[in-house]
């Protein structure tokens, strides 16, 4: 499984890199956005936002990344974490969009967010170790450990991810396709 945290979904240059790659389909993979709804208190407008969500959703699964605090501050400093997740995955559905995955933003989590994430249904994301579930598929592999686990003998589960922003890199994002094509050849 290959997963991107799309951190950035308003930012024109990242969206077009990630855009790209997931109609390109490196090594034959869908690409599943996992996406935090626009933050209006952050100047973020819907419009465009639902624009390019639906884009990501017609094309692979979509799922809900929450950031709590801000855009670029995924872990929460107050309030109910739990509660913005049900909001934000009510506020997709209200507007087309079905998430089916879920990750915390900064890899957060607590017994209340998983409870909420299993009861709408959505699978969790957010562990990075361990066995995949019929609630749970661990993201196991940033892009470095990714890089280096093609080129050993595969694990028999991996779940890739990596960050709109690592697209903006030119090294990291020649390193994601040809790790992606070489993932592809071998499984």
């Amino acid at each position: 499984m290959v997963s991107c945290h799309v951190e950035r979904p308003l930012d024109d240059e990242a969206w077009a890199r990630f855009d790209r790659l997931q109609r390109r389909r490196p090594g034959g993979f869908d690409v599943i956005a996992l996406v935090r709804p626009p933050d209006p208190d952050f100047g973020e407008a819907e419009g465009p936002w639902l624009e390019r969500a639906r884009a990501a959703a017609s094309r692979a699964p979509i799922g809900l990344h929450t950031h709590w605090t801000s855009p670029t501050h995924a872990r929460p400093v107050g309030g109910d974490p739990s509660l913005r997740v049900r909001k934000e995955a009510e506020w997709m559905r209200a507007r087309g969009l079905e998430p089916r995955y879920f990750c915390g933003g900064g890899w957060y989590t607590d017994d209340a967010v998983r409870a909420t994430v299993a009861e709408l249904g959505l699978v969790d994301c957010t562990p990075r170790t361990g066995e995949p579930t019929a609630e749970t598929l661990p993201t196991t592999h940033s892009l470095g450990a990714l890089a280096r686990a093609v080129l050993r003998p595969l694990p028999h589960y991996l779940h890739a991810y990596f960050h709109d922003y690592d697209l903006l890199v030119p090294q990291r994002r020649a390193a994601l396709a040809v790790s992606l094509r070489i993932l592809g050849r071998r499984t």
